[in-house]
């Protein structure tokens, strides 16, 4: 365990500001300070908000991983960092707090996927992935499907949302039903007292013409609204713990089903779930039903690790170290929109044609910068 990379990783992608240490697949230290009660009163997350949460959070952080990881930040072996996708205010906070790190350090620095880290952070929990390995992500900005041989060099879209993301439909549901901010908690509470068959609500992209793995859930998002919006003009009460379960199979049916069916299609047996919604309990009932049935085996971590935390790109990062992938240069920038076939942005002469011929660090001393 001692020869495996010892990495230090930062997310700061949305509202969570996550510091994790992994060595090698084993998880060290995970802590994270939450500015979701900051934007609740917003109904959703701003991001000037969040840029300055994490501003005020990260030294903070990074020296409570260290202390709970029992390590000194002169043993990492690297230091790596969300460049992509999320908010560009709040991923350049994170950005800069990695390269300051890195170079006081002397440490490399490795700006990775968001997207690719929710699926490597499953490493940390059940070992080392397989390859291929098929992964569900599933969170307030993304649904997709996606193929990974290589977590850290060859990820491939199958299918990806084309309006809401499942999450950002909890989100907007909630707040219909004045349920507060952030939704998915609160429904898959109130879900659970449910009847999720009490109302038909539509499964969007589900026709024998739709794309197989892409998702839609705005018109499911509006079917709940008007439904809703009808019984409050008639006078009646809203069945919300109805509505909750109602609105919530019809999320995890169509995700469930398109996951599956793309294992089936690509010959891979075995199902990867990440990201923020794979927390919800129906989501995680009806996929380990549905793959007992296919013969699928089902990876998902725990709640703590599906949502936005610094343990899974620290997860990445540790990858990309023993598999010597190069890092990323001292330029390195934030990249709202980051494809997820990018899993991490290398250095000059790697990314992709890319070419840089300065360097924004100037010449200081080391020992100055962090003693």
């Amino acid at each position: 365990m001692a020869d495996e990379p010892l990495v230090l990783g930062i997310e700061t992608s949305c509202d969570e500001t996550g510091v994790g240490i992994v060595r090698g697949t084993t998880l060290l230290a995970d802590s994270i300070a939450s500015s979701v009660d900051e934007h609740a009163r917003f109904g959703g997350v701003v991001p000037e908000v969040a840029s300055r949460a994490h501003l005020e959070a990260m030294v903070p952080t990074v020296e409570r991983a260290l202390k709970e990881a029992g390590v000194s930040a002169r043993d990492l072996d690297g230091i790596a960092v969300t460049a992509g996708p999320g908010l560009a205010g709040a991923l350049l906070v994170g950005v800069s707090a990695a390269k300051a790190y890195a170079y006081a350090l002397g440490k490399p620095l490795y700006g990775v996927n968001h997207l690719a880290s929710h699926i490597c952070v499953d490493q940390l929990e059940h070992g080392p992935l397989p390859e291929p390995t098929m992964a569900l992500l599933v969170s307030g900005g993304h649904s997709s499907l996606l193929l990974a041989p290589d977590i850290t060099a060859d990820v491939r879209p199958m299918g990806a949302t084309i309006d809401d993301a499942a999450g950002e439909a909890f989100d907007k549901i909630a707040r219909v039903l004045q349920l507060g901010f952030p939704g998915g908690p609160v429904i898959d509470r109130l879900a659970r007292e449910g009847d999720p068959s009490a109302i038909a609500f539509p499964r969007g992209l589900t026709g024998p013409r739709d794309a197989p793995y892409d998702f839609s859930f705005s018109g499911l998002k509006t079917s709940v609204a008007r439904w809703i919006e009808a019984k409050r003009a008639a006078g009646e009460d809203v069945p919300v713990r109805d509505v909750a379960a109602s609105f919530q199979e019809a999320v995890v049916d169509v995700l469930t089903r398109k996951a599956v069916r793309a294992c089936k299609d690509e010959g891979v047996d075995h199902l990867m779930i990440g990201g923020g919604v794979a927390a919800n309990s129906r989501l995680r009932a009806l996929a380990a039903d549905r793959c007992e049935r296919a013969g699928i085996r089902l990876r998902v971590p725990r709640p703590g690790l599906c949502t936005d935390n610094g343990a899974m790109v620290a997860a990445l990062g540790a990858e990309m170290v023993a598999r010597n992938r190069p890092a990323s240069d001292w330029d390195l920038s934030a990249d709202s929109s980051l494809p997820v076939t990018e899993t991490h942005v290398p250095g000059q002469g790697h990314a992709h044609g890319h070419t840089h011929d300065h360097d924004h660090v100037h010449e200081v001393s080391k020992d100055n910068l962090y003693s």
